[in-house]
């Protein structure tokens, strides 16, 4: 069976990480499993969301520890190596495809450890499982994360977090990672999938030019200058719209139509068969 399971399903990608006599770890082959599911994503035009998870009991414990660190400790690292390496970080969500601005909903099923807590974070939306650990133990083995782990620790959850973290080498649970916004909700195990769905189903009742636009934002907008900020954000919103889609959203919003609305006019989220 193979290591990566990628299924597409009413407009969603499904990824999920399959080595669970592993923890899910990523190995070379994973790593290019990996690569290829984010560039097939990213030009499917049938599909606009993923959830990404891991079968078992983890999310995944990062890097393969027998088969993917120690060939870059035998002198293989050189420098152009590691300018190669720079274009592509571990599974290519992390660093190389994360410009990918369909939005990414990770499932955290258990352990996100090291490269998988990485992973993790370079997904938009985070969403735990009770039983969800997070950890950055590379300090441990005698490095450190090299592949998005601090700078987004930092962007997410703030130098506090990020320090103490890596640091110390200590996990921290599903409740504590809510508290400092690594995760956005946690829910029982057995409903984390269908969270995430309905998630997806939410995200994409939107239009789809101005959710890819509005990541594109955010992501654009993260370290620079107010002035910047602000110049971006009004570049990108106003010119987002699509005429003819925006006047028939409107209408729909008019009719009291449009899908999920709350209150005196509910509407489902997803349409009725």
């Amino acid at each position: 069976m193979s290591k990566l399971l990628y299924e597409k399903r009413d407009r969603i990608a499904y990824l999920t990480l399959n080595r669970p006599e592993a923890k899910n770890a990523i190995d070379p082959e994973l790593h290019q499993l990996l690569q290829d599911a984010w560039a097939d994503f990213a030009a499917d035009e049938d599909l606009d969301v993923a959830i990404l998870t891991g079968s078992g009991d983890a999310f995944s414990a990062g890097a393969d520890l027998k088969t993917y660190i120690p060939p870059l400790m035998d002198g293989r690292m050189s420098g152009n190596w590691v300018r190669e390496n720079a274009r592509v970080g571990l599974g290519g969500l992390t660093r190389g495809q994360h410009r990918i601005y369909k939005p990414v909903i990770a499932a955290v099923n258990g352990w996100a450890l090291a490269g998988g807590l990485e992973t993790a974070l370079a997904c938009d939306i985070r969403i735990a499982s009770e039983r969800a650990m997070f950890g950055s133990f590379e300090a441990r083995r005698g490095y450190h994360h090299g592949d998005g782990g601090i700078v987004r620790l930092v962007n997410i959850c703030g130098a506090g977090v990020a320090l103490e973290m890596l640091l110390t080498a200590e996990p921290i649970d599903a409740q504590r990672a809510l508290q400092c916004n690594m995760v956005s909700r946690v829910v029982a195990h057995d409903d984390l999938m269908a969270e995430a769905e309905k998630v997806a189903q939410q995200i994409l009742r939107n239009s789809q030019l101005a959710v890819r636009s509005a990541k594109e934002t955010i992501l654009d907008v993260i370290g620079r200058p107010l002035d910047d900020q602000l110049k971006i954000e009004a570049i990108n919103g106003y010119s987002s719209a699509d005429a003819d889609e925006t006047l028939a959203l409107l209408g729909r919003f008019y009719d009291k139509s449009d899908a999920g609305r709350a209150g005196t006019h509910e509407t489902p989220l997803e349409p009725g068969p």
